[in-house]
C-alpha cells in the first residue's frame, strides 16, 4: 500500500511538473520584450556636478546599452525624452548610436529636446524620425500611447494658437496654487486630450490593453516634474480598465506608485554620474510586466 501511495504521489508530481513547464512555455509564447531608455541627455559639455549630470559620457552609455540591447529580442526600444541636453547638432552625436538597435526603436520628446535654436524647434521631431508628435504604436494586441508633454509648453509650443493655451493653462494652474506648474515641465493640449480619448475608445473595441509613454510624470506628489494638468489626464484615463501603465522619464531619480490599477513607473537617467548607467529590458506577459534594470535602473515585477 505504501508503495502503491508513493507511485502514485509521483505520478502526480510528474504530470504537475509537466504541466506547469507548459503553462511556463504559454507563457513565454505570448510574451514580448522592450527596450527602454531614458533621459540620455548628451551634449558636447562640460559635467553639471551640482545635479552630477556627465553629458559628453552617454554616447558611451548610450553605446553599451544599445550592444546590450541588440543580444535580446526585442519588439522594439523606446527613449522616454531627453535625448539631447542642448544644441541641435547634439542629435548628430547619439543618433547614429541609436539608430544601430536591432529593433524598432521610437522617441517621446522631452523638454531638453527643444533646447535648440529658436529657428530649429521645428525641425526637432523631423530630426528625431516622428512624424507626428503625439501617436499610438500598436503591438501584440496593446495600444501604446506615446504622449507630447511638450505640447503646451514655454519650450515646445510652436503655432500662436498653442502659446496662448500654454499661457492660459499656466497663469490658470499656477492661481490654484499647483506646486507643478515650474517652467521646465509643460501639458497636454485640449486637442491632444481628445485624441487620447479617441485612441482609448479605439482600444476599448479592439480590446486591447493600453500603456502610455510619456516625458513628464504624472506622480500627484513630484511637485517638481510633473505634467501641469495631471489631473485633467486621470479624468481622461479613470473609467478605462485596459490602462496598465505609464512610463516615463525626466525625474532622473526614478520613482513608482500604484494607482487604480495603473502602475506608474519613472525611469532613472542614463545620463546622471560619471561611472554609471541605467535602462531597461520590459517583458509583457498577460497579467505583468517584468522589468530588468540595468545599471541603477531597478527591476520590478508588475501585476495587473
Amino acid at each position: 500500500m505504501k508503495q502503491f501511495l508513493l507511485l502514485f504521489g509521483l505520478v502526480i508530481s510528474f504530470f504537475a511538473c509537466k504541466k506547469e513547464v507548459k503553462q511556463a512555455k504559454q507563457q513565454s509564447a505570448s510574451s514580448f520584450k522592450i527596450g527602454i531608455v531614458a533621459d540620455c541627455q548628451y551634449c558636447f559639455c562640460e559635467p553639471n556636478t551640482d545635479f552630477g549630470r556627465y553629458y559628453k559620457k552617454s554616447t558611451q552609455k548610450l553605446a553599451k546599452a544599445v550592444s546590450e540591447l541588440n543580444t535580446y529580442n526585442l519588439d522594439y526600444t523606446v527613449h522616454l525624452g531627453d535625448f539631447i541636453d542642448k544644441n541641435f547638432a547634439s542629435f548628430d552625436s547619439v543618433l547614429p548610436i541609436w539608430n544601430n538597435l536591432k529593433s524598432e526603436h521610437h522617441h517621446v520628446l522631452g523638454n531638453h529636446d527643444f533646447s535648440v535654436a529658436d529657428s530649429l524647434k521645428g525641425n526637432v521631431a523631423n530630426k528625431m524620425g516622428l512624424q507626428n508628435r503625439y501617436y499610438s504604436i500598436i503591438n501584440n494586441n496593446w495600444r501604446f500611447i506615446v504622449l507630447d508633454g511638450n505640447d503646451l509648453s514655454f519650450f515646445g509650443a510652436l503655432t500662436e494658437a498653442k502659446k496662448a493655451e500654454t499661457d492660459s493653462m499656466y497663469n490658470q494652474l499656477k492661481s490654484e496654487g499647483y506646486k507643478n506648474i515650474q517652467k521646465w515641465n509643460g501639458g497636454l493640449s485640449f486637442e491632444q486630450l481628445k485624441w487620447v480619448k479617441s485612441e482609448l475608445e479605439q482600444s476599448v473595441k479592439n480590446n486591447e490593453n493600453v500603456g502610455f509613454y510619456c516625458h513628464f510624470p504624472v506622480a500627484e506628489n513630484d511637485t517638481m516634474h510633473s505634467l501641469w494638468n495631471y489631473n485633467q489626464f486621470f479624468k481622461t484615463i479613470d473609467n478605462y480598465n485596459n490602462v496598465k501603465f505609464y512610463f516615463n522619464g525626466h525625474n532622473h531619480a526614478g520613482g513608482y506608485f500604484k494607482r487604480k490599477g495603473v502602475h506608474y513607473v519613472t525611469y532613472k537617467g542614463m545620463v546622471d554620474f560619471a561611472d554609471s548607467t541605467a535602462y531597461s529590458v520590459a517583458t509583457v506577459f498577460k497579467d505583468s510586466i517584468l522589468i530588468k534594470g540595468f545599471g541603477r535602473e531597478n527591476s520590478r515585477n508588475l501585476k495587473f
